[in-house]
């Protein structure tokens, strides 16, 4: 049986399996650190360019994010010593910033979550470097739109299996894999909390959507099949069959209404190509 607390908006509550449901000034406050995030995505269309260097986008997520008073939750994380992750080409998700140059025909994700007034505002969006193949962008489209059928079945009363039964749906009729090891999950003022959001499922499955639940939703979609196995570096997860793999994310809250979303993009820029003038 799932458990449901009211959340304490003023103070951490442990990870303790337990759904917690927040009120005005939870939903207030992950407007403010969505917005930060997205804007701080929104800065880097033009720098995500052939010959950029991974770890000098990272330096720019740092800066912003320090500049608007917040912290990047995942520097220190675990013993994780940078301000994003940047997933290149089979990186499936956490990719480690480095002295990687992008190239022409590169997709790339990008995972910023800073952390403003104790709120965690965590999202991912795909950027196209150059020239890309066709597929990779056919790639790109359905992730996106794997993301946003998410967020169209989180309504009140739903199940959470409705979410992954959607994203699934969609990606296995393009014949596409879905990644299993990686999921969603509840955000607010502890960077990871219940519940787990999964991107493969039963619809009718799972615990009720309630109104005052925050999560993530995050599908990793593989251009080939759903494996992925971790490196060396304890980081970074890859597709076992070497092909393409795409992921986008927000952080949503469930309404009496529906859906908000607290990572959306001020300037438009919701999915690639995007116009670098838009983002000045």
């Amino acid at each position: 049986m799932t458990d449901y607390v009211i959340a304490d908006e003023t103070d951490l509550q442990p990870r303790d399996g337990t759904i917690k449901l927040h009120g005005p000034a939870g939903f207030a406050g992950m407007r403010k650190a969505g917005r930060l995030a997205a804007e701080i995505l929104d800065a880097l269309v033009p720098l995500v360019v052939p010959g950029a260097v991974t770890a000098d986008l990272d330096a720019v997520v740092r800066d912003m994010t320090l500049a608007a008073g917040a912290l990047p939750a995942t520097l220190g994380y675990r013993g994780y010593a940078h301000s994003c992750c940047i997933s290149i080409n089979h990186v499936v998700c956490h990719g480690i910033p480095s002295d990687r140059v992008l190239r022409d025909g590169d997709i790339v994700n990008i995972d910023v979550t800073p952390l403003l007034d104790g709120w965690h505002g965590d999202t991912s969006r795909m950027f196209l470097v150059g020239d890309v193949p066709l597929k990779a962008r056919r790639l790109v489209d359905v992730t996106y739109e794997c993301l946003m059928i998410g967020i169209e079945a989180a309504r009140p009363g739903a199940r959470l299996g409705d979410i992954g039964a959607a994203i699934q749906d969609h990606a296995e009729r393009q014949r596409y894999g879905v990644v299993r090891e990686f999921c969603g999950h509840g955000v607010g003022r502890l960077f990871h909390d219940a519940p787990e959001v999964v991107h493969a499922a039963r619809a009718g499955t799972g615990p009720e959507l309630r109104p005052g639940m925050i999560f993530t939703i995050e599908p990793m979609i593989n251009l080939g099949k759903a494996a992925v196995k971790l490196l060396d570096d304890g980081w970074t997860a890859v597709t076992r069959d070497r092909s393409l793999s795409a992921q986008f994310e927000h952080s949503v809250g469930i309404t009496e209404q529906g859906c908000e979303i607290f990572t959306e993009s001020p300037a438009g820029l919701h999915r690639p190509p995007y116009e670098p003038a838009a983002a000045a």
